[in-house]
Formats: structure tokens, C-alpha cells, sequence
């Protein structure tokens, strides 16, 4: 048999193109090693997710008197919480499959690897479980791994990956996280909530990279506030056991702690699946892929975070229904125009389009309109002395070029300024649009 389209790797990618794939006729084959889901629903978005949302009820419970509700002798029991992650994931997980068989694609479970083109059916050959599978389309979502930076003494030191730490059941009394980026500070803010010491050592000047730089400033405020130790334009230069040596302009201190965590990054998977066979043009550290996400190979696509471009679940969604749209016959292009960017810390920080650094580099003329969070009444009644910022850049003809936004719930209002980012709407047009009131999200209007 020879399938229409064979899909390496279950994540968000795979799994959204082989029910769009199989929903439109296409004989879909799905290879799977590990658990359909991939990494953004088994260790990644919907765990991380899962124990913050816990952190932040217990939070709001401690919290309860500020808004005249009285909780007592408020606990949390870090077991159950890492039970009720695993239920979730379980939950989605049975989902997941149960759309794949909805969509007639079949599922294989196991490693697979590409094999040499044209032996035997002429088109794509996928090798699992000892037997070949045929197909005149491939896609590629195989996702990302964790970096693991060369620094002594750390493969000899017990430290934690994400993996790890969202299976451990135990709170380390203090916690060093060597990266500052989205899986660092989240997991920063979750366990401080809990009552771990925790440590960021991070070599940029800023925490977040690639978010705006003034509201990154104002969320590390916030967070250190609540006790987080930041360690900024700081190397970690070695790691023995639990002390390790950090160094800042020359000068070098030894920090000891309970735990390591490491969270400097993610690369692209380029191993372990026969690529070799195939050498496809690769770009920086992943595949490169044209705007319907063909690599240079016109039947092979590639989609998620193999590209290396957009290590995010809903990039790796939308580049696979362009991709799958491309092999059904439709001419729809991938933007990244407008790709939001959250953190689920409290308070949550979001961003979509072009940051000043950006326009700055670029040498786009922008004005910059901004307003506290505490303009909206909404936020002011959820938010008991809560701080968050509402900025809107806006280009010289008045359209809208980035929003960034702190404060609770940033993850919710940030679809709105994608939205008109993406339809190139003038602040003026979506000043027009009525927004329900009382609401967060009025915030953008308020500000424009």
C-alpha cells in the first residue's frame, strides 16, 4: 500500500496534519515514538501549565483576605498536584488518538526512519518495527530537545531538565535555574510559589529574551518581590554537586543549593530518523522551508520545531495546516506576522508582533502608547494590588506594529492584538470595535 502522506512525530505538527489530512481524503500514515502529544502535551505546555494553574489557586487561597474571604490554614500537596498533571495528560493524550482514528489515520507506534528513495516504491520509504511503509508525501515533525551546554561538572552533577522537575515530588528547599528564558521563569514562579528558594542565573542582560525589555524588567521586579534571586549578564562557569561558580564582569562567587535546573534552550531534532538520507538544505540549526513548508525536497515537508524557527505549539499548528493545505492543492503561505509569545508566570506577560528593540534595529518609525493595567476596571477587581502594563506601538500611518502586555490574563487578551496585527488593522479601526464591558481585555482600547 502506498499512503498519500507519512508524518514523523506526534506532536501538535503531526497530529494537527493528520487530521487535516485525513479528514480530507488523504490515506494518512502517522509514525510515533515515544507518545502522541509530543513533547508540548507529555513535558512541555499543558504539565508546566497544569502545575502553575495550581500554584496560582493556592496562591489566590493564601491570598483570600484581600478580597474578604477567609481561608485557613491553607496547604498543598505536591504528589496529588503531580497526579492530577498525569491524569490531564493522560486525558488529552486518549484524545489525541481518538481524533486520529475519527480521521481514518493510521497510527504506528515506534522509531522510524526514512530509507533510501526510489528502491523499492518509488516514492517515500518510512522503516518501522522491521517493516517499510510507502508514501508519496513525507512531513517531518520530529520537535526539539533540550541543550546541554558543555560546562564542568555538570554531567557529573544529578540536575534536572523541564522532564524532571514536572515529575519530582518533592520541594527542594532552594533551586538554582541556569537559564533565564520561558521554561526558566516559569518554572521560576512555580516553584516559589510553593516555598523553594529559587535562583535565576542568566548570562543575557534581561530576563526573556526576545520579549519587550521594559515589561521582561518589570515581571523580574514583580518576581523578585516575591523572592526570587536574580543573577543577570552572569556565566555559569562550573558545577560541582550542589555549589556552583558563576561569574559576573571577572568577579566569581560560588552559590549552594538543593537542585539544578537547566533551561537554556531548545534545538531542533536532525538525528535518529534517517534524515541523513534525504540531506535536505538545512538553515541556521534546523530545515529550511519555504512559505508552504516544502524543504528542498519538493514532496518532503517539514513543520514545528524541526525548522528551528518558531519553538512553539501553535506556530507548529498553523505550519501544518499550511502544509497539508499545500498538498490538498490550496496556495495558502505561512506567515509568522503575528506569532504570540506567553509566559504563564503570575503575574502572566504576553507579545505579539515587533518589540522596540526590534523596530529599533530595523529603523521603523513607531510611537509608543501605554497604559497601567489598573486603567480597567475588570483588572482592578481581580487583580488586589496587582501592577501590570498595557504598551501599543504603532507605525506612522497608525497601524498596529506589537502589543505587550503584563498582568493576569495576558494569555487571554493577546489573541485580540494578534488579530489586527495580522489583518495590518490601524489603531484607529480596531479603536472602532466595541468591546464587552467590564473586561480586561478593554485595555487595548483604553490604551489606543
Amino acid at each position: 500500500m502506498i499512503y498519500d502522506l507519512a508524518i514523523i512525530g506526534g506532536g501538535p505538527a503531526g497530529y494537527t496534519a493528520a487530521e487535516l489530512a485525513g479528514k480530507n481524503g488523504l490515506k494518512t500514515i502517522l509514525f510515533e515514538k515515544n507518545n502522541l502529544g509530543g513533547i508540548c502535551l507529555n513535558e512541555g505546555c499543558i504539565p508546566t501549565k497544569t502545575l502553575l494553574y495550581s500554584a496560582k489557586v493556592y496562591q489566590t487561597a493564601k491570598d483570600a483576605t484581600k478580597y474578604a474571604i477567609s481561608c485557613e490554614n491553607v496547604t498543598f500537596d505536591l504528589p496529588k498536584i503531580i497526579a492530577r498533571k498525569t491524569k490531564i495528560v493522560r486525558k488529552l493524550t486518549a484524545g489525541i488518538r481518538a481524533k486520529m482514528n475519527e480521521a481514518g489515520v493510521e497510527t504506528v507506534m515506534g522509531e522510524a526512519g526514512v530509507q533510501v528513495q526510489g528502491t523499492e516504491c518509488k516514492v517515500q520509504e518510512i522503516a518501522c518495527n522491521g517493516q517499510i511503509y510507502c508514501a508519496s508525501k513525507l512531513l517531518l515533525c520530529t520537535g526539539s530537545e533540550t541543550i546541554i551546554p558543555p560546562i564542568p561538572g555538570l554531567k557529573e552533577t544529578d540536575f534536572w531538565t523541564s522532564r524532571e522537575a514536572l515529575e519530582n515530588k518533592g520541594v527542594p528547599e532552594s533551586l538554582l535555574i541556569i537559564g533565564g528564558g520561558v521554561i526558566g521563569i516559569e518554572f521560576a514562579s512555580f516553584f516559589n510559589t510553593l516555598g523553594t528558594q529559587v535562583i535565576v542565573v542568566e548570562m543575557l542582560d534581561e530576563i526573556l529574551p526576545g520579549m519587550d525589555k521594559e515589561l521582561s524588567a518589570l515581571l523580574r521586579n514583580e518576581l523578585t518581590k516575591k523572592g526570587i534571586e536574580f543573577h543577570l549578564s552572569t556565566k555559569v562557569v562550573s558545577v560541582d554537586n550542589r555549589q556552583i561558580e558563576i561569574e559576573k564582569a571577572g568577579e566569581k562567587n560560588i552559590l549552594e543549593v538543593s537542585k539544578i535546573l537547566l533551561s537554556v534552550g531548545r534545538k531542533p531534532v536532525l538525528t535518529g530518523f534517517g534524515l541523513e538520507t534525504l540531506n535536505p538544505e538545512l538553515f541556521r540549526n534546523g530545515l529550511k522551508v519555504n512559505e508552504y513548508m516544502q524543504t528542498s525536497h519538493a514532496d518532503v515537508y517539514a513543520c514545528g520545531d524541526i525548522t528551528g524557527f518558531s519553538l512553539l505549539a501553535h506556530t507548529a499548528v498553523r505550519e501544518a495546516e499550511v502544509a497539508v493545505g499545500h498538498i490538498l492543492g490550496k496556495n495558502e503561505k505561512m506567515s509568522y506576522k503575528a506569532i504570540p509569545g506567553v509566559i504563564y508566570t503570575n503575574p502572566e506577560i504576553a507579545s505579539v508582533g515587533k518589540t522596540e528593540e526590534v523596530l529599533q534595529t530595523e529603523n521603523v518609525s513607531y510611537t509608543v502608547k501605554q497604559l497601567p493595567m489598573a486603567y480597567s476596571g475588570r483588572f482592578v477587581a481581580e487583580n488586589e494590588q496587582g501592577n501590570g502594563v498595557c504598551k501599543i506601538l504603532e507605525g506612522e500611518d497608525g497601524t498596529i506594529l506589537g502589543v505587550h502586555i503584563l498582568g493576569n490574563p495576558a494569555s487571554e487578551i493577546i489573541v485580540i492584538a494578534g488579530i489586527a496585527i495580522e489583518k495590518g488593522l490601524k489603531a484607529e479601526e480596531l479603536k472602532a470595535m466595541i468591546f464587552p464591558h467590564p473586561t480586561v481585555g478593554e485595555i487595548i482600547k483604553e490604551a489606543l
